[in-house]
């Protein structure tokens, strides 16, 4: 089957139009359509449904663009391994982390990536969901679990509890609890127990959802929590490693928190020489020792 014109149907059925995809390519409508009649043509079938706002795969188009996906990952780890030189970092690291790690704790630091390795390219991609590393989904994962797929090379980072702060000026004004039950007199802002979230923060906030709290403020990812919290909202339960970067937010019943929670890094074995990767690597080491050093200096562990 002819390689390039495969290229053109995988850019035409990502795209969902004749246009996009020839933009994408540097061809004519024209060009694009003569090659998608053309492997319709060799192989018998119809691959795309066309309509007024673009075009849909057809089950049999679905079969192959599965198949042209796959290639197509395949083709750029390879690349990737090609284009990785023995004395410098450049291209595009693909990243993928939580929401709330992503925003709060990773990306507030890649300036110093940056300015060390100016030509790195970061695709930085926050999903909750874990992305599929041996199939080139992502380069680098940082989780809140060690990684179950094989083939994976995985390094244990940190650990992290779920804890409950607040703003001085909410509690100047709502008073310090000193038991759980004087929840009763504050707003808990929490992720709902329903949204996508490490196992460990979703039994401490039922937890805490089982005393009399008359009112509540629920978000679906902690950076929503966070800017609660600093608008003086209430009682937020957040990852430990905020308190860094957010002085202007003190713990709240010291006592209770989370069980711990590992960070891991992972990346995919064939991976193991790439210099982006190493480069990632030793950056996020670095800057998790320098992050343990303050804690330690704010009294905060």
């Amino acid at each position: 089957m002819d390689w390039d014109k495969l290229r053109i149907f995988h850019a035409v059925a990502d795209a969902g139009s004749l246009t996009h995809a020839g933009d994408a390519l540097h061809l004519s409508q024209s060009a694009v359509s003569r090659q998608i009649r053309a492997l319709e043509e060799s192989l018998n079938t119809t691959l795309f449904h066309r309509h007024a706002r673009g075009l849909i795969l057809t089950e049999q188009g679905e079969l192959l663009f599965d198949a042209t996906a796959s290639m197509v990952k395949r083709i750029d780890a390879a690349t990737a391994r090609i284009r990785d030189s023995e004395e410098e970092v450049f291209g595009e690291l693909k990243v993928t982390t939580t929401h709330g790690f992503g925003v709060l704790w990773l990306a507030p630091r890649l300036t110093k990536l940056y300015e060390k390795y100016p030509d790195l390219k970061i695709d930085l991609m926050l999903e909750e969901r874990v992305l599929d590393l041996p199939m080139r989904e992502a380069d680098v994962a940082i989780r809140m679990k060690e990684p179950s797929q094989a083939d994976l090379i995985r390094k244990r980072l940190m650990s992290i509890r779920m804890r409950m702060y607040a703003t001085p000026e909410y509690l100047a004004l709502r008073g310090v609890p000193e038991t759980l039950d004087d929840l009763a007199k504050h707003r808990l802002i929490c992720q709902n127990p329903a949204s996508s979230q490490v196992a460990a923060g979703k039994l401490m906030v039922q937890e805490l959802l089982t005393y009399d709290i008359k009112t509540a403020l629920t978000v679906n990812n902690y950076f929503g929590v966070l800017q609660a919290v600093v608008a003086n909202l209430g009682i937020g339960v957040l990852p430990d490693y905020i308190i860094e970067d957010f002085p202007n937010v003190v713990r709240v019943l010291p006592e209770i928190e989370s069980n711990e929670v590992p960070v891991f890094l992972a990346y995919p074995e064939e991976l193991r020489h790439s210099k982006r990767v190493s480069a990632f690597r030793d950056f996020v080491q670095d800057e998790i020792f320098s992050h343990r050093r303050q804690l330690r200096a704010m009294g905060a562990d």
